[in-house]
């Protein structure tokens, strides 16, 4: 079957469509990817169009169908990592203290696959000359490595977030969920409530819906 220009034409159209769709349904975070399911929202998205499209022999209706269930699975995955701490973990990560104090968790940073290569580069970026200055280097999901040197001030540690407490976070300052329970209650708010709470200081900020 010959290729139809026309046909090509509709399938692009449809095919920005969808990604236009997708970037303001799911956020922008998709254009630069924080997370696994934002790059395989694009790689996959990228692989349906571009792949598709000078396929005669798929349909325009096809096509369609095709990026109407892809869609419907990016948007049930975002909505169960942002629901569900278990299904957060499992498909986005969570992040890793990998310098702590000035003292680099080796096994830590070789089960995340941080190489010292990789390690040594991500700090020279960050001007960091000696890890002994370092009071704390998460290994972020997106691969960056956050850094925070031990002459800084008033560090953030995100507690709540989207509702959820962040238990992630509470093992790296040595808090347990109760006690964020505990705090959340004396400003007489609900977890459920709080879009992000900042640890800063001793003291819980947060910010509701």
């Amino acid at each position: 079957m010959e290729l139809s220009y026309g046909n090509l034409a509709l399938k692009l159209t449809i095919g920005f469509l969808f990604m236009v769709i997708q970037i303001n349904l799911f956020g922008k975070s998709n254009i630069a990817p924080t997370s696994a399911i934002d790059q395989l929202q694009n790689y996959v998205l990228g692989g349906i169009v571009g792949g598709m499209i000078y396929n005669s022999s798929i349909t325009t209706f096809q096509f369609t169908l095709v990026l109407i269930i892809w869609t419907l699975i990016v948007f049930i995955a975002k909505f169960l990592s942002n629901h569900n701490v278990y299904f957060r973990r499992m498909i986005i990560g969570s992040p890793k203290m990998i310098i702590k104090n000035g003292k680099i968790d080796v096994d830590l940073a070789l089960r995340n696959g941080l190489s010292a290569a990789d390690l040594s580069f991500k700090l020279r970026t960050a001007g960091v000359t000696d890890i002994s200055n370092v009071k704390r280097a998460v290994f972020e999901q997106n691969g960056q490595l956050t850094i925070i040197m031990n002459d800084e001030e008033n560090i953030k540690y995100p507690v709540v977030l989207d509702g959820k407490i962040n238990t992630d976070e509470l093992e790296m300052i040595g808090r347990d969920p109760e006690w964020v329970e505990a705090r959340i209650k004396e400003q007489d708010l609900d977890i459920a409530d709080i879009y992000l709470a900042n640890y800063i200081n001793g003291k819980i900020v947060a910010y509701t819906y």
